[in-house]
C-alpha cells in the first residue's frame, strides 16, 4: 500500500513546537489520516525522496527558507517535482511549496511587492476556473492563515490561478488536474497563525502592522483545511494516478 509523502522544506520556530509540535504533526491533523499512511521527507536536512511512481502523492510544506535563495536541496526538489508532475504523482504544495511548485514549473518567484501578508485573511476564489475534483464547491469568499513575504509573482505557462486575497494576487493555483497549491495554509489552526504572530510581533510593529488586531481576527478556517484534507484521501484512494 503506497504512502502519501510529506516533503518537509522547514521547521516551525523552537517557540512553536514546543506547545504546538512540528509541521508533520500538523499536516497530519489537518489531513486527517493515520500516521501508518505519511511518510515523511526532510529534504532540508538532506533526505532523499522516492521516485514519485511509488508514492499515492506528496504535499510540500512552508520554510523559513527562500526559494530564490537556490539551496542545493531546494533545486533537487525542483527537480523531483517536475518529475512527478511528468509521472502524474498528485501533488499539493503549501506556501514555500507552493512557490517552489511555481518556480520549478516555470513561473517566477520573488518579494510580495505589497510587503508581508500575515494573519487570516479573506481568500477570493475566482469565478469560472475549473478546479480539480477535489478542489470543487469552494464558496466565493473564505478565510485562510498567512504568513509569508515571497510569492508566486507570474505563475507558470498553463497554471491557474483559482484565488486571490487583497495582498497576493496567485493565493491558490492549479497547474494539472491532479497538482495544486496553496499560498495560504490549510494546515494551520487559530492557535498556530497566533502563536506565529506572538513569535513575530516586535518584527510586525517595525513594519507598521498591528499584532493585537491579528491576533483578535485569527480564527478556524475550516474550509482552508478540508481542501487539503480532500486532497489526501483522494490520493491515498487512488490506485493508479492521476487523482481528478
Amino acid at each position: 500500500m503506497r504512502k502519501l509523502l510529506l516533503i518537509q522544506t522547514g521547521e516551525a520556530p523552537e517557540s512553536l513546537t514546543a506547545q504546538c509540535g512540528g509541521f508533520a504533526d500538523w499536516f497530519r491533523a489537518a489531513m486527517r489520516i493515520d500516521a501508518t499512511r505519511l511518510q515523511v521527507a526532510r529534504v532540508d536536512e538532506g533526505a532523499a525522496l522516492p521516485k514519485p511512481e511509488t508514492i499515492s502523492g506528496a504535499v510540500i510544506t512552508g520554510s523559513a527558507a527562500m526559494v530564490t535563495d537556490r539551496a542545493d536541496w531546494s533545486e533537487r526538489t525542483a527537480g523531483w517535482i517536475r518529475a512527478a508532475m511528468t509521472a502524474g504523482t498528485p501533488l499539493f504544495g503549501v506556501c514555500y511549496g507552493h512557490q517552489l511548485m511555481a518556480d520549478a514549473l516555470g513561473g517566477s518567484v520573488g518579494w510580495l511587492p505589497a510587503g508581508r501578508e500575515i494573519g487570516t485573511q479573506a481568500i477570493t476564489h475566482r469565478n469560472g476556473t475549473h478546479a480539480c475534483g477535489w478542489a470543487d464547491g469552494l464558496p466565493a469568499t473564505f478565510p485562510a492563515h498567512t504568513t509569508h513575504r515571497q510569492s508566486v509573482l507570474t505563475p507558470p505557462p498553463g497554471s491557474e490561478v483559482l484565488a486571490r486575497s487583497a495582498r497576493d494576487p496567485h493565493q491558490l493555483l492549479r497547474y494539472a488536474p491532479h497538482a495544486i497549491s496553496s499560498q495560504f495554509h490549510p494546515e494551520f489552526t487559530a492557535a498556530h497563525m497566533r502563536a506565529y504572530i506572538a513569535a513575530r510581533a516586535d518584527t510586525l510593529r517595525e513594519e507598521g502592522l498591528d499584532p493585537d488586531v491579528l491576533t483578535a481576527q485569527a480564527r478556524e478556517t475550516e474550509v482552508a483545511r478540508e481542501l487539503l484534507e480532500r486532497f489526501a484521501h483522494a490520493a491515498l484512494a487512488s490506485e493508479q494516478h492521476p487523482i481528478a
